[in-house]
């Protein structure tokens, strides 16, 4: 008998240690001790306990090692141990660890002893112990409820815990920045020490794309393409991958314990890799329209110490859970440009891949928690619109992406800002989104349907730069009445309003009334001319 404990590591809260500082250096440090905690540190303890790094994926049946690394990355990580001891001496010894270095990291840890020999479905016990267990630690853990602090000390501004220092003993600050610092926690100290580390993998990742010297990444918001004295935004881009759960389970079902486990590793670093590449795709893009000229002047261009930064920073990155921040202008398209990559790589079980975007656009200094929690509600509802719809497509999944563009402030849920903002008498719906990323032949509700749009609007002879025209048909198409459409093309002496792509008649319905089934075709449109700059073919 054989007897090896399988222990499963993750976290919990991630959105909320990322996401609950305004400050994009803390939201830097934040993802990359995340990361860290699930990854980087669980290789270094393996070492710790004597199991090199250039071992680590040698089959434990068969060696003198202590434990086998299954995988890592995406969030959580499994390992294989040759006994509960050295699973426990691990989590000792890693917990320690992100309690030091990484303090508000919630890490989860559950173990299983499993007989190698008697016992041929790793696969089975895997998933007991995700759903049993780890699905328990979640909701059954005791939410801890720090001191905040006595009556003469200071709060830091981003965790609301005690001060421990300023920020300026950390960072050296740029000419235009806080002199002083800010008050900060042992927590958003330990962030901001993280956040070098996390350029510099950063650079490890992209240095295939992009030059450093020339585009480095930027570490704060205003440094996206803000121009000095006028109003900026900011979008954060949050992606998922469809059914990869699903996919996971059915890759390692039916296997054998060495056959599982190989299964396993080689999907996990393919789905690591496939989200790597789209968003190297995407900074190759990106860089090569500015080099070229074709987003120059159209971006403010703020200038800070000689340097021009990259209007783009991935937050979140590796494996199909992607989230980035870019300029405001570029987060459709980038969000656009980033599901196309995606679905362009091969993953281990040879199924092709989709995967949903949400993206909110807000003001530069618009609370990030708040922003994100938008964006990946949105990206939600996107999955909600493939859900509904795969049957009518006849396929499982495709791509689709959802995107909210806050002029203003964000007040309530995204389904009641839908509800209040966009949804008018007897079940009219002004907006047509979410919309499929690839067209099918005959559905209007498309990307390229969308940017189509857009592109008329901004440059068809009959509508660029009558920026009067363009509002006028926004309040006629706020009646939600194809009598009232045909009044103003009557009065603008127009033919018809612009056509969609490919949509088997629909399009010309749509030209003629603007509204097809209570939805609207063009009022998105209208509304993102401001908010939607591309990048070119």
């Amino acid at each position: 008998m054989t007897q090896f404990t399988i222990t499963i590591v993750d976290t919990t809260g991630k959105q909320n240690y990322i996401f609950s500082s305004n400050r994009l250096r803390e939201n830097i440090g934040a993802s990359f001790l995340l990361s860290q905690a699930t990854k980087g540190w669980v290789e270094e303890t393996l070492v710790k306990i004597g199991v090199p790094r250039n071992r680590q994926e040698e089959p434990i049946e068969s060696s003198d090692l202590k434990a086998e690394l299954i995988y890592a990355g995406g969030g959580n990580a499994l390992v294989l141990f040759k006994s509960r001891a050295i699973a426990v001496e691990f989590t000792e010894i890693l917990s320690k660890r992100v309690l030091m270095e990484a303090p508000g990291v919630n890490l989860l840890v559950a173990h299983a002893e499993f007989d190698w020999d008697s016992e041929k479905t790793l696969f089975s016990r895997v998933e007991k112990l995700k759903s049993n267990q780890l699905e328990r630690q979640k909701y059954e853990r005791a939410h801890s409820a720090p001191l905040l602090g006595l009556g003469v000390t200071a709060s830091c501004g981003s965790t609301q815990l005690p001060a421990i220092g300023r920020s300026n003993e950390l960072i050296n600050y740029e000419e235009d920045e806080e002199d002083d610092g800010y008050l900060i926690s042992t927590e958003t100290k330990e962030k901001l020490k993280a956040v070098g580390k996390a350029n510099k993998e950063l650079q490890k990742f992209f240095k295939d794309v992009v030059d450093e010297n020339i585009f480095p990444f930027p570490y704060r918001t205003d440094h996206l393409g803000r121009s000095r004295g006028e109003s900026s935004y900011a979008a954060i881009v949050h992606a998922d991958g469809n059914g990869m759960g699903k996919r996971f389970k059915n890759y390692g079902k039916d296997k054998g314990n060495r056959d599982y486990i190989i299964a396993m590793r080689n999907f996990s670093k393919s789905v690591d890799q496939a989200g790597i590449k789209a968003l190297k795709a995407v900074v190759k893009a990106l860089t090569q329209s500015i080099q070229e000229g074709k987003v120059v002047g159209k971006l403010g261009e703020f200038d800070l110490n000689a340097k021009n930064y990259l209007p783009f920073r991935p937050l979140v990155y590796g494996g199909d859970d992607i989230t980035f921040i870019c300029e405001g202008r570029l987060g459709l398209d980038l969000a656009a440009l980033f599901l196309n990559k995606f679905e362009e790589q091969e993953v281990a079980d040879g199924q092709p891949l989709t995967a949903c975007a949400g993206v909110c656009v807000v003001k530069t200094h618009y609370p990030f928690a708040r922003a994100y929690e938008i964006s990946e509600d949105l990206c939600k509802k996107a999955k909600g619109f493939v859900k509904d719809e795969r049957t009518k497509y006849s396929v499982d999944y495709f791509s689709a992406i959802d995107w909210h563009l806050a002029a203003s402030g964000l007040v309530g849920s995204m389904s009641e800002i839908r509800e209040r903002e966009y949804k008018i008498r007897d079940s009219y719906d002004l907006t047509m989104r979410p919309v499929r990323l690839q067209e099918n032949g005959s559905d209007w509700r498309t990307w390229d349907g969308f940017t189509q749009i857009v592109t008329q609007f901004k440059e068809g002879q009959d509508w660029k730069e009558r920026q009067n025209k363009v509002m006028a048909l926004r309040q006629v198409l706020r009646k939600a009445s194809s009598e009232a459409i045909q009044e103003f093309l009557l009065a603008y002496k127009l033919p018809n309003l612009p056509f969609f792509p490919n949509s088997s008649g629909q399009s010309e319905k749509l030209a003629k009334n603007g509204w097809l089934n209570k939805t609207c075709g063009y009022f998105d449109a209208i509304e993102a001319m401001e908010f939607y700059l591309g990048l070119g073919e």
